[in-house]
This record gives structure tokens, sequence and C-alpha cells, in this order.
């Protein structure tokens, strides 16, 4: 066991620094190649951050343990939304001025409500995810149409900032491309055989660990990305990272999940761990959108604190469901 703990610790600090590296390189080779800096932000950044998920999920649906990979998606999705911004938010509130954040939070919605129609019928199969990896593939090329088109959008703005303030060479860009990406699936197979492991030895079903310590792990990128970008009054960098990432947790990580092999789900997943997901972004969807009149959304101290409380009670539901029936948790 104390190997197992070992292997998710230290799986997770290479993760994360992997995760870290890899964004740069990509970033800064994008650059490079002339893309503009709003598809850079939407993009290539928004898939870096979300590569920690990808990953592991991929290689759990490929070791067989489905439960881990979806739970990592949707424990990912409802970390970024209630910890990550929640905490963000009582630090600093949120102010969102970009219209793309504005246009993805109603997309955002409308996905979630998708994911939630395939988990009726007790599995995610690979008909579920061609529809969700084909939903990605046309949003990305939506995406790509509207920030060619597109001017002025303070996320660019932000994400220019960024990249002038750590130039890389195309050399070393491109080491850290490489080098990033093959530490990211070496950590992720740490991770997920100390998890599987864990989960195993534990008597509680991997989709737990998946919801719990993992998602908390692979959203730590997220957590960093919206603690800097606050502190430098960069609002809708923080709230873009985590749209970005939510959207292809809940489109490209769970559709890549499912291609690989039919995810089959609990009922608990449907009504417990979507609903919360669900909610919560119904919850950003409202403070974000800036119905208040201005034409700016804002999520607040006390909206970061309700978000904060929500995460807070939804994981101490998951500890008390292992501390009542350890033998039959998730």
């Amino acid at each position: 066991m104390s190997l197992a703990i070992g292997a998710v610790i230290a799986g997770l600090i290479l993760l994360i620094w992997s995760a870290d590296r890899f964004v740069d390189g990509a970033s800064a080779t994008a650059r490079h190649a002339g893309m503009p800096t709003l598809l850079i932000g939407m993009l290539v950044i928004g898939f870096g951050t979300s590569a920690p998920e990808m990953v592991v999920s991929a290689l759990a649906s490929l070791d067989g343990n489905p439960g881990l990979a979806l739970g990592n998606a949707y424990g990912s999705n409802i970390t970024n939304i209630a910890l990550i911004l929640g905490f963000t938010a009582v630090i600093s509130p949120i102010a969102v001025h970009s219209t793309v954040l504005r246009r993805e939070l109603p997309v955002l919605a409308v996905i979630t409500v998708l994911s939630g129609y395939q988990l009726l019928d007790g599995q995610v199969s690979g008909l579920d995810a061609a529809v969700l990896l084909s939903v990605f593939a046309a949003l990305m090329g939506w995406s790509v149409y509207q920030g060619m088109s597109g001017k002025g959008d303070p996320l660019g703005g932000g994400v220019e900032g960024e990249l002038e303030a750590q130039p890389l060479p195309l050399g070393r860009a491109l080491f850290w491309l490489v080098t990033g990406l093959v530490l990211l699936v070496v950590s992720s197979r740490l991770l997920v055989w100390g998890a599987v492991f864990i989960a195993e030895s534990l008597g509680v079903s991997d989709l737990i660990i998946g919801l719990t310590v993992v998602a908390v792990g692979t959203s730590l990128p997220e957590l960093a990305s919206a603690l800097a970008a606050v502190r430098k009054n960069e609002h809708d960098l923080a709230l873009g990272n985590v749209l970005g990432s939510n959207l292809f947790n809940t489109l490209a990580v769970v559709g890549i999940a499912g291609a690989i092999t039919p995810v089959p789900t609990e009922p608990a997943v449907l009504y417990r761990d979507w609903v919360v997901m669900a909610a919560l972004t119904v919850a950003l969807f409202l403070f974000g959108y800036g119905f208040r009149g201005a034409g700016t959304g804002r999520i607040n101290r006390v909206e970061g604190a309700i978000l904060l409380a929500a995460y807070l009670g939804y994981t101490g539901y998951l500890i008390s469901t292992l501390v009542k029936a350890p033998g039959a948790a998730g």
C-alpha cells in the first residue's frame, strides 16, 4: 500500500510539472508558427491544461478501469468550478468581460445536458463517444473560425501578455513540447497504477478514487493558472482556463475513454455526480453571464463561498459513503 501511495504522490507531482512544461512548449511553438494568441489561449492552452485528464483517462480505459476514467473527467469538472473558481473568487472576485467566454458558458451548459442524456442507458457507448468527439471537433472548428475573425477580445490580450512574459526559442519550445508529453504519459501511468491499487486494497470503486484524489490532482494545473491569472488581474484567463478544461473533459476526455472501450456507469454517476456537475455549471452560468444589467458578469466572494461550500459538501458526502460501506462504495 505504501508503494502505491508513493506512486500516486510521485505521479501527481510529475504530472503537474510535465503538464506545465508541455503547455509552455506548446504555446511557444504555436506562437513561432504564427498562430493567433486568442487561438493559443483557447486551443493550445486548453489542450495543455486538460492533458493530465486526457492521458490519465485514456490509460485507465486501456487498462480496463473505465470508472477511473469517467470519475476523473466528471470529478475534474466539479473540482474546476466548485473548488478552483470558488477559492479564486473568495481571494479576488472574478469579473468576466470576454465575449468568447460569454459564448462558451451556454455551450458548456448544453454539452452538460448532452452528457447527462448519454448516461440514461447506463453506459457511455462507442456511439456516445463518437458523438462527443464529433461535437468536440465541431467546436474546435468553430473556435478556430471565431478566433481568426475576432479582434480585440480581452482574452486574447491576456494570452499575449502571458506569452511575451515568458518567451522561448523555438528549439527549447520543441524540446519541452516533446519532453512534457513523454513525461505526461509516464507520470499518468504511475498515477493510474497507484490509484487502482489503492482502490482495490480499500475495496472501493475506481470511480470514487477518480472523483476525488485523481480529479483534484489532475486539476492542479487549472488551480495554478487561475491563481496566477487573478494575481495579474487577468480575470478572463482564470475563467477561460476552467471553461476550456470542462469542455475538453466532457467531450474529449470522456469521448476518448469511450472510444477505447465502452464505459459502464453506475446509477450514482447520473443521480449524484452528474447532478452536482450540472448544478455547478448552471450556477457558473448565472454568476458569470452578467444578468445584472452591466453586460459584465462577476463571480463575487459570496458566490465563491457558495461554490466552495458545494465542493466541501459533495466531497464530504463521498467520504461518508466510504466510511459507512467501504466494501460497496461508489
